[in-house]
């Protein structure tokens, strides 16, 4: 039987730059908390300054010499997106990992100030346009990865209303939540797609965390807040779920267009395996259709 794959199996990361998005909390700041340990040079990019010290000095706090920097990103703001790349491009000579790890989840109808629906601008969107603006330097870092974290939730009450992306219509704080981590999988898959077909060093992977304690069960809505005290004893840690989107980064044996996450009961808990997303999210005239929606929108197209 294979050995269960865990922290201790990620390789030596010295001389690796990565960034991860939304590292100040949850699965974020366990997964550079784990590459820095690891030697990685790791930028956490984070909405909240204040809680990303917090972070900053927790992860030196477990090693000292940790190489590790906060640098200020809102995947809600395309300006403070295209602010944030345009800096990390001048910073960093190479970028060897990209973890698109930030997001919100069942959040009130609200738009970003671009006028997104806030969870599929935030889900998607940002990190569209964040990953795209930082393709010159994942392109030039031959075996660069960038990983995007989905949820079980892309397969409930999940779809791409082309029509209306801004859910204007019916919105649903779940089905928004499904349709942008839906987006996250068309994304990765398209991406890597067209990595293959350019012939590009890069390879993009998708990961999820099944159920795992975060900060994003404060917006659980009512009906599944009721159930919260059954349901949080189920959950595991977020060290535990960061499992899958680590070994996506860092298992050498890992390629691209494969999707992780745990190998227990729904996937719900346990160690990290390559698992299968939803029929919808390999639909590839939908993921085509989503690229071409989202480069239009945010104004950031990738040259392959």
């Amino acid at each position: 039987m294979a050995k269960d794959w865990t922290e201790a199996d990620i390789p030596d990361l010295t001389g690796r730059s990565a960034i991860v998005t939304g590292a100040n909390t949850g699965l974020g700041l366990e997964t550079a908390r784990a590459l820095a340990a690891h030697g990685a040079t790791v930028v956490l990019a984070v909405r909240n300054l204040e809680k990303g010290q917090e972070a900053l000095a927790s992860i030196r706090a477990r090693r000292a010499d940790a190489r590790v920097s906060l640098h200020a990103l809102d995947l809600s703001s395309l300006a403070s997106v295209r602010r944030a790349a345009a800096e990390l491009l001048a910073a960093h000579a190479r970028i060897d990992l990209l973890v698109n790890n930030a997001g919100v989840m069942y959040t009130p109808k609200s738009r970003t100030v671009d006028g997104f629906e806030l969870q599929l601008g935030t889900n998607h969107f940002g990190h569209f346009a964040f990953t795209g603006l930082l393709l010159p330097r994942l392109l030039a870092t031959p075996g660069a990865r960038i990983v995007t974290v989905s949820s079980i939730g892309h397969r409930i009450r999940s779809t791409i209303d082309l029509g209306d992306l801004h859910f204007e219509k019916g919105y649903g704080r779940v089905a928004a939540y499904g349709r942008s981590k839906l987006a996250n999988l068309l994304f990765t898959y398209e991406l890597q797609r067209r990595f293959a077909r350019a012939g590009a060093p890069v390879a993009a992977l998708a990961a999820h965390p099944g159920m795992s304690a975060t900060e994003l069960t404060r917006n659980l809505p009512g009906f599944i807040r009721v159930l919260e005290p059954l349901l949080l004893p189920l959950a595991q840690s977020a060290a535990m779920g960061a499992l899958p989107q680590l070994r996506a980064a860092t298992d050498p044996g890992a390629v691209g267009g494969q999707y992780y996450g745990p190998d227990g009961f729904g996937e719900s808990w346990g160690h990290p395996i390559v698992v299968q997303s939803s029929a919808r999210s390999h639909d590839t005239a939908l993921q085509g259709a989503l690229w071409k929606a989202s480069e239009e929108l945010t104004g950031v197209t990738f040259s392959l």
